[in-house]
């Protein structure tokens, strides 16, 4: 059964009649929870009635074709359109999403106590009543659907472009030419508070583990860009108290952190990282899960350039090189030992298993292939630094 057209005309026009007195109702309950939207309402009331006042014939006449009709995609777009723009705008002032749907809710319940009482006064039929509020609230769910996914289009286009932000800013940081003006700039763009000073803290790229751990960290740290390394800008790392909350963030990832520097020196902590890094993978340092690369910098120090630690060693003991590997191979154990121990000979006995007078025989030939070279401080400093790292 259809609505008949005199049936119809009453509502419309009883429904028309009441749109200020509707309008007034659902401002002075929106005042209570929502004034925002209230002052919508209010500031744009003029646009708002009008467009009820296209609306309600249009919607009485869907009713009127049957229980099952709705608006057509050509009518629901611009419709969408404004109600998704609606939703962004809501992000945008910080409108939590529930409370958008919420005030919907309410808005709903308002229009449809003033459409059915104009309907109950028209006299229409049961049925009747039950497609008019089928269309009414098919159509706010509609709307407030059109403004729940413009929210979250607003959301994550949001998102993304603070991500972006993020990432150009720790560029930025690691690039070795940012001014403060542009840091602060590109900051602000980001959301990320300028600490003081900062670290980086890096973890192998194929380590799933360590990749979570930098995920998790939270929006303070900043994530390094880029396919070749994975890591954090982490701003004003801690004190000692602190320092154990990071350890114990980081426990399990493989983390290296870089020194403290100011921003304008990240750079430097991030090879003072990628070294401890490169140490770690071969074994040189093995201690510390996560490892502070400030704990270990003279190894750091040392092993930063193979090449040239292996020059060194070559360099300092080429008096040994007529020798057999055996006796040579003895005699450098010796003369690490020696050094360790500062000549302390039964010590060198104890750690080497040997009796005290083999290491008296082997210090003397020592001394037959450096010389006085082994009473010189600058050159026993060279042998310590190239055996004690070198080996």
């Amino acid at each position: 059964m259809t609505v008949t057209e005199n049936a119809l005309g009453s509502v419309t026009a009883r429904l028309l009649d009441q749109l200020p007195r509707m309008m007034d109702e659902v401002s002075e309950g929106l005042r209570l929870y929502w004034p925002d939207y209230a002052d919508f309402l209010d500031r744009d009331r003029d646009g708002v009635v009008e467009a009820a006042r296209l609306f309600a014939p249009r919607l009485l006449e869907i009713t009127s074709a049957g229980h099952d009709s709705t608006l057509s995609v050509r009518e629901q777009e611009p419709l969408r359109l404004v109600f998704e723009q609606i939703g962004r705008r809501q992000l945008q002032l910080g409108t939590d999403l529930t409370r958008l749907l919420t005030a919907f809710q309410y808005g709903s319940r308002v229009a449809w106590k003033h459409v059915s009482a104009a309907a109950l006064a028209s006299d229409l039929a049961p049925e009747d009543l039950a497609a008019l509020a089928d269309a009414v609230f098919g159509t706010v769910n509609s709307l407030s659907f059109a403004a729940a996914r413009g929210y979250l289009m607003e959301q994550l286009e949001d998102a993304r472009a603070r991500e972006r932000a993020r990432e150009e800013l720790a560029s930025l940081l690691l690039s070795g030419r940012s001014s403060v003006p542009e840091v602060r700039v590109a900051a602000q763009r980001a959301g990320w508070r300028v600490p003081q000073t900062a670290a980086v803290a890096l973890v192998d790229p194929d380590d799933d583990a360590g990749r979570q751990v930098i995920d998790g960290l939270g929006p303070d740290a900043l994530r390094i860009p880029g396919p070749s390394r994975y890591g954090a800008i982490i701003p004003e790392p801690p004190d000692s108290a602190g320092r154990l909350h990071l350890r114990r963030m980081l426990r399990g990832s493989r983390a290296v952190i870089g020194s403290v520097v100011p921003l304008d020196e990240l750079p430097r902590s991030v090879v003072i990282a990628e070294v401890a890094a490169r140490l770690c993978r071969e074994g040189v340092i093995v201690d510390g899960d996560p490892v502070f690369a400030d704990e270990h910098l003279d190894a750091i120090l040392v092993w930063r350039d193979r090449l040239l630690l292996e020059t060194l060693r070559r360099q300092v003991l080429a008096p040994l090189d007529e020798l057999s590997e055996s006796s040579r191979s003895r005699l450098v154990e010796t003369l690490e030992s020696w050094l360790r121990h500062q000549g302390d000979r039964m010590a060198i006995a104890e750690e080497l298993g040997v009796h005290p007078q083999t290491v008296r025989y082997r210090l003397g030939q020592l001394r037959e292939h450096f010389g006085d070279g082994l009473d010189d401080p600058r050159s026993r400093a060279r042998l310590f630094l190239a055996l004690q790292w070198g080996g």
